[in-house]
């Protein structure tokens, strides 16, 4: 079994079996706010609701799912980080944005790391880096040498981190990537089909098309490699200390009593576990959910924070 993915496992269990008995004993006073930094409709709000309904279902409290969009969840875990720490509300976002913010402008946000109580981990996007089935290489050092003898390779991309992990790449490799960017993974695999690009990242679109064999995988952008594709290196392990982990993350403002924190880690560890939480994160990211509990969810963080300033050159 993977290092990073036994260590999951068991920080999952150890979290449900420290938790057990502080959550007989604590209950909320009133409902529990999950708030959710994006808007209605899209995968993190799908994921949220159907975690706050598994927590209601399997604790009997009443909790009440809201939407709290503006800036990637900045909005969000700006108000996380003020409410009173009484485990009366707490919020899910994604990491990447938050990390990005407090390298660029950590001096102008209200909050840092230290302004939450890391709770749980619900999934993280597995990102891959992609070719055609006929691209002239296979890895990652084929796709350096492929831009070295083209004057520079047209690589697509959707989000700024991917973009910026090109740059480290390449500054490193002394070569020239060609960013393009997309909208969609499935914008990406489109051009990649059609000969517009020689390469591009994808948070699952490529699936079908690495099974059919139209497709194949030249990395894994990610800090581990993607369970459905365990022969392809990470970019990592490939020789570029860099990654993109996107964690769909739950945290409640610091300083909650030990066992709300206790409680709250447990329930969402429950609801994350359960087969409708499975489902939805199987259709929107093609993997199965990923909690690290709540110490691994900061080291998460930690780790995050770190990596993104590399990213960036700082």
């Amino acid at each position: 079994m993977h290092m990073k993915m036994k260590s999951i496992l068991m920080g999952a269990a150890l979290s449900l079996m420290v938790a057990t008995s502080a959550m007989a004993e604590w209950q909320p006073s009133g409902p529990i706010k999950l708030q959710i930094g994006f808007d209605a409709g899209g995968e993190t709000d799908t994921i949220g609701r159907i975690v706050a309904k598994k927590m209601a279902d399997d604790t009997g409290w009443n909790v009440v799912a809201e939407n709290k969009p503006g800036g990637g969840g900045l909005a969000m875990f700006t108000q996380i980080s003020v409410v009173p720490a009484d485990g009366q509300t707490i919020g899910l976002g994604v990491s990447m944005p938050v990390l990005v913010n407090l390298v660029l402008r950590g001096d102008e946000l209200p909050f840092t790391l230290d302004s939450f109580d890391y709770l749980a981990t619900a999934a993280y996007a597995q990102l891959a880096i992609v070719a055609k089935k006929d691209a002239p290489f296979d890895d990652l050092a084929g796709l350096i040498a492929y831009s070295k003898e083209n004057d520079g390779a047209l690589i697509g991309f959707d989000a700024k981190p991917q973009e910026l992990l090109l740059n480290f790449v390449a500054k490193q490799a002394e070569t020239t990537f060609k960013p393009v960017s997309m909208k969609s993974s499935a914008e990406q695999i489109q051009n990649v089909l059609g000969g517009h690009v020689i390469a591009s990242f994808s948070a699952g679109a490529h699936i079908p098309y690495l099974e059919s064999g139209d497709i194949k995988m030249i990395a894994s952008a990610n800090g581990s490699r993607h369970g459905y594709a365990p022969d392809v290196a990470t970019v990592q392990e490939q020789g570029y200390d860099i990654f993109v982990d996107p964690y769909f993350y739950f945290a409640g403002p610091a300083g909650l009593p030990a066992d709300a924190k206790a409680a709250l880690s447990n329930a969402l560890t429950s609801a994350i576990g359960s087969d409708e939480v499975k489902t939805a994160i199987n259709n929107a990211f093609k993997s199965d959910p990923t909690n690290l509990g709540a110490e691994g969810t900061r080291k998460m963080m930690d780790d995050g924070l770190a990596n993104v300033a590399k990213l960036f050159g700082k």
